[in-house]
């Protein structure tokens, strides 16, 4: 954890109304890591990843480089595929100038050059994750969230997802993306943080956290115990 430190959070907490989605939540991202965030449906993974995107309130950043999220469910408007990158761009307040040069290359870097003039709408799963993979790589971003950016594909479709982040990530993308899949953890992630109930219960360089023992219900999980709320 050498890095610049990127976003610090200290004590955060969320609700929504009664409920509380993240307790006193102390996190700091640093420039250059790869973190999983992993747990049980409702343990809070996809609210921290909203908090750090600034989605919910403001995130106390030191470098603030530019940020991008991609989705599960990549929401795609009725358009063709280059006009779904061009109007990423534009609301990332990229000039014009720029526009269909990066746009052109975001859809060569994902493989879908020869998809432009389709409707976004009509691509397979894994063409539409990879596009909006594209949307997020055309802006540049220094950071980039990724909300279970696999878990609806196929494992062809899944796997070209996976080469695509970590080529990114080698490229020197900051990345921190939500998973169930304890293998894609393994294999994409630099740090592995653990929630529960809204709580941050293990945090680990992700070596450790797959081979040294765990507390529980940690362990459980990693076990395939604990059941998904």
């Amino acid at each position: 954890m050498s890095g610049q430190p990127l976003i610090e959070l200290r004590g955060r907490s969320v609700r929504f109304g009664s409920v509380t989605a993240l307790a006193d939540v102390d996190f700091t991202l640093r420039r250059g890591e790869r973190v999983a965030l992993v747990g049980s449906n409702g343990s809070g993974k996809t609210t921290l990843l909203r908090l750090l995107h600034g989605q919910l309130g403001p995130a106390p950043a030191a470098g603030a480089p530019v940020q991008a999220m991609v989705f599960q469910r990549p929401f795609l408007l009725r358009l063709t595929v280059w006009q779904n990158l061009l109007l990423a761009l534009w609301l990332g307040g990229i000039p014009r100038a720029e526009r269909a040069d990066r746009a052109r290359r975001a859809l060569q870097r994902v493989g879908l050059a020869e998809q432009r003039d389709r409707s976004a709408r009509v691509l397979s799963g894994g063409q539409q994750q990879r596009l909006a993979l594209a949307r997020a790589w055309s802006v540049q971003p220094g950071l980039l969230f990724l909300d279970e950016p696999t878990a609806s594909l196929d494992p062809a479709a899944k796997r070209d997802v996976e080469t695509l982040i970590a080529e990114f990530a080698d490229e020197g993308m900051t990345l921190v993306m939500s998973t169930h899949n304890l293998g894609q953890a393994k294999r994409l992630a630099t740090r592995v943080v653990y929630l529960e109930g809204g709580r941050i219960v293990v945090d680990r360089p992700t070596e450790d956290f797959f081979n040294t023992p765990l507390p529980e219900p940690a362990a459980s999980f990693l076990k395939g115990e604990l059941p998904w709320h």
